[in-house]
């Protein structure tokens, strides 16, 4: 099934999409989308959502079960407290991805903005996943409950930073994978610089090969430079700053 959303208010797309897969489609495809917000927000079930153009923010909220592909760039909010499911974005994305998020897969093919995968958590049995193929800016990780981040700094032909500062800022669960070396000083308090186990390996080779196979990317060229590993060393970082 094919949508025009040109010139389409974003209630008016977002009801034509639920009404869609409430019907029993399985494949929908946007064209001419151009920052309508809340796209697939709550949608349930195995149908896949492909969006030309750029969609607004909060893509994918509350999601349970459907696979987005956005042939451009994505806002804000991106895979806010989603449950389950995959977002495939073949450009950059913006701030605040995977708030809250507690399952499925976020893959970003470029660069990410600040404060991505704050408060991500794991629901149940799901263990939510994001990857960004370039940078990711300050807060990266912040107070990280659970889940798995990877970021690659695979645009790195000058020598810039995989991240900002405040890196796993209060982070007391979960695991962060850099492609590359991280200074302990971008580096929140509560959290260690440790090594890679056969564990550890195993897990990225294969979300790298979920990722690349998704994004057409060549998985033996990342896998060219080493990773660090940033798990939290406490479960209160900052719980003597507090009072009571």
């Amino acid at each position: 099934m094919q949508i025009n959303a040109a010139g389409c208010h974003y209630r008016i797309l977002n009801q034509q999409i639920k009404e869609a897969v409430k019907s029993g489609e399985r494949h929908i495809e946007l064209f001419h989308v151009n920052g309508q917000r809340y796209i697939g927000d709550g949608v349930r079930g195995d149908v896949v959502i492909v969006i030309n153009g750029v969609p607004g923010n909060d893509l994918g909220a509350f999601m349970t079960g459907p696979t987005i592909i956005v042939n451009s760039f994505a806002q804000d909010g991106v895979a806010n407290t989603m449950n389950d499911g995959k977002i495939v974005i073949k450009g950059h994305a913006g701030d605040v991805l995977g708030y809250g998020m507690r399952g499925g897969r976020l893959f970003v093919k470029g660069d990410v903005g600040y404060r991505v995968g704050i408060h991500m958590k794991e629901y149940e049995d799901k263990i939510p996943v994001i990857i960004a193929g370039g940078r990711a800016g300050d807060f990266f990780g912040e107070y990280m409950a659970g889940g798995i981040l990877i970021l690659l700094n695979l645009n790195d032909e000058k020598p810039q930073k995989a991240t900002g500062d405040y890196l796993a800022t209060g982070m007391h669960g979960g695991v962060i994978y850099i492609r590359g070396d991280i200074d302990k000083y971008q580096i929140g308090d509560g959290v260690g610089i440790k090594e890679l186990k056969e564990a550890d390996n195993t897990v990225l080779h294969k979300l790298l090969d979920e990722y690349c196979n998704d994004l057409d990317i060549d998985k033996e060229f990342i896998l060219k430079k080493p990773f660090t590993k940033l798990i939290p060393i406490s479960k209160r970082p900052y719980g003597k700053l507090y009072a009571y």
